[in-house]
């Protein structure tokens, strides 16, 4: 690397680009950033047409190396998940308040679908409580699924169509990054308090209440528990109790021995059959006891005829679908990443997107409501040893055996085994272990998790949703518009220099001030950053008469990790650089990246600093300009 004459490293320009290059490169890094068509490179044309095809159908990427060793285990883990799919389908669907008979119906469809479009081995397809819980409240606010049934499945399906429509289409214009301003502290706080507030709802199947509110608020929800307690069922209560203890008891079992999870994970079909045996045999005794009713036999009818893309709920339908499309999104791609770090595979959220997106256009199709990747049955399904998406597939036979064969049996099920599975799904949404952590490394992301909780507790679960992500983006706003900036000295004996708070041991350097910006530099922290240096300087200088120690002849910013600059953040350092010059300090900048060296440039900036101006280094800087201080008169 060439040097100047005095041994220190020559501060370089980029290599020159043009416009058009840049642009390029800027795009790519935004919405390309995994570099997805790199297998193209070099290829055939027959060649790339065939990755073109695994790219968008990833079925055909592993189908050709399929096994009958893989067949195995994914049927055992298929039929496991099948035993935890079932009573879940039924459930979700009235807790989103459909019929019974579409959580059975998204059981089958969608995981078909997913199969072939999936890129995840390990996602479990179907119905989720999060997502059930958002469509049913939304929709119960304006239309009632009680007086206006079809309406409101109606509304159901085309808020699925548009959840579909937004998650592909995120997924096809690649803008993924959307879905991460709902943060982990968004999400647990968000979680726990639907958690909350759907446990509280299932009370209604727990006590036998046929009367119950349709609010999704605490205080309604424990008002009407309470005014209601004539309708209270002593046999509804002391079955539904019993069940509830062993789903827990089993859940827990499952917890502490991983090797164990097949119990808990057919416990809840178990129970289904056990329940509605006691209840078909006693139902002469057990005549309080509230059942599901006949269910439809057959596969899933057609609905394209259901949806409607006008008319007075339009608004509502694409509320919905949007607000439930980007959390079961976030669901279904975090699920599949946690499993696929697991076993070292790679998940591309962008085609997971696609996946999803396609999977409920296509369900909405034919009688589903929004699906996405379970947690709870993915752990069950990867611990049973699934190795494809096959997994899948044989659940979905399993679910089409129930539905044209077995659907007579559900008649007499009771409601408060569905309650039950529901409570005992949910009370894992609770990480109060994960709220800990957050409370521990940082407050203000608890305050989001707080408000997001709060806020679904007390207000709406919308609303607490809305009010957490805005707690995230005025953090992500704080953070930019308040950057940090850090005072530096020497640690004696090195080279490197770091925070004077931060290590005792670092030493100031007579006559410089040394602070580094941790943060690109623009319109929205120039002024901040200009008001935040000079006090800086000023109380320096204040110390340094305290301490009887020289003056200050140089300003050293090292701005290694000032990422980017505007026009306005150009402005912040040439005027800081005039203002400390009418004090005869010198400004000296150090490690400026490629991209901001090129604006300084040609905002003809870099001409006043001259050579001893930039440095690569703290100590170069330091070094330099000492000796040159010596050589002044």
């Amino acid at each position: 690397m060439p040097m100047s004459g005095t041994g220190v490293l020559d501060v370089r320009m980029p290599p020159p680009m043009s416009t058009a290059k840049k642009f390029q490169l800027r795009l790519s890094e935004i919405f390309f950033p995994d570099d997805p068509l790199h297998k193209f490179k070099d290829q055939t044309l027959s060649r790339k047409f065939v990755l073109g095809l695994q790219y968008f159908l990833p079925i055909l990427q592993w189908a050709p190396h399929y096994t009958l060793t893989l067949l195995k285990s994914d049927i055992i883990s298929g039929l496991t998940i099948a035993s935890l799919a079932i009573p879940q389908g039924i459930s979700y669907a009235k807790l989103a308040n459909l019929p019974p008979i579409v959580g059975l119906y998204s059981s089958f469809v969608p995981p078909l679908i997913y199969s072939v479009l999936g890129s995840s081995r390990h996602l479990a397809v179907g119905p989720v409580s999060i997502a059930s819980l958002v469509m049913g409240t939304m929709l119960r606010e304006t239309v009632s699924d009680e007086e206006q049934p079809a309406l409101y499945l109606k509304l159901a399906l085309t808020a699925t169509f548009f959840a579909g429509v937004f998650q592909a289409s995120l997924g096809f214009l690649r803008l993924g990054f959307i879905i991460d301003f709902l943060s982990k502290a968004t999400l647990v706080g968000f979680m726990a308090g639907a958690a909350v507030i759907v446990a509280l709802q299932q009370l209604k199947g727990l006590l036998g209440i046929t009367h119950f509110t349709n609010k999704m608020q605490l205080i309604p929800v424990l008002s009407s528990v309470i005014h209601e307690e004539k309708e209270w069922s002593l046999e509804t209560i002391v079955m539904g109790v019993c069940f509830l203890i062993i789903l827990l008891v089993t859940r827990q079992i499952s917890i502490i021995y991983p090797k164990l999870f097949w119990i808990s994970a057919a416990t809840p079909l178990t129970l289904v059959i056990l329940s509605t045996a006691l209840v078909a045999g006693l139902k002469s005794k057990l005549h309080g006891v509230q059942t599901i009713g006949k269910l439809p036999e057959g596969i899933n009818p057609p609905s394209v005829n259901m949806l409607f893309f006008s008319g007075h709920y339009i608004g509502l339908a694409i509320k919905t679908g949007l607000i439930t499309g980007i959390l079961s999104l976030t669901e279904g791609i975090a699920v599949g990443r946690t499993f696929a770090a697991l076993k070292n595979y790679q998940v591309d959220g962008n085609k997971e997107m696609m996946a999803i997106g396609l999977m409920n256009m296509s369900g909405s199709c034919t009688s589903c409501y929004v699906t996405t990747g379970s947690f709870s049955r993915s752990a069950v399904n990867y611990n049973a040893g699934a190795q494809t998406v096959v997994s899948n597939i044989v659940m979905a036979i399993a679910v089409l055996i129930v539905l044209l064969f077995l659907m007579p049996l559900f008649r007499y099920t009771p409601n408060l085994i569905l309650s039950a599975i529901i409570i005992t799904a949910v009370v894992g949404l609770i990480d109060y272990k994960g709220a800990y952590e957050i409370w521990k490394v940082d407050k203000l992301d608890f305050l989001a998790a707080l408000c997001s909780f709060l806020g679904v507790l007390f207000i709406s679960v919308p609303i607490g949703l809305a009010i957490a992500v805005g707690v995230s983006v005025l953090k992500i706003l704080l953070h930019v518009s308040r950057p940090n900036t850090v005072p530096l000295g020497n640690i004696p004996g090195t080279k490197v220099y770091q925070s004077l708070t931060r290590y005792k041991e670092a030493v100031r350097i007579p006559s410089f001030f040394i602070i580094a910006v941790e943060a690109p530099i623009f319109f929205a922290n120039s002024l901040y950053l200009q008001e935040r240096i000079l006090r800086w300087i000023r109380e320096e200088e204040e110390w340094l008469e305290l301490h009887n120690s020289s003056n200050i002849l140089c300003v050293i910013l090292d701005m290694t990790a000032v990422t980017g600059i505007d026009t306005s953040g150009i402005d912040l350092i040439t005027e800081l650089r005039r203002m400390l010059n009418l004090r005869s300090i010198k400004l000296v900048l150090v490690n400026l990246v490629g991209g901001v060296m090129e604006k300084l440039q040609f905002s003809n900036i870099l001409e006043s600093f001259g050579s001893e101006g930039l440095y690569l280094t703290v100590g170069e800087a330091v070094a330099e300009i000492s000796s040159s201080l010596k050589t002044e008169p």
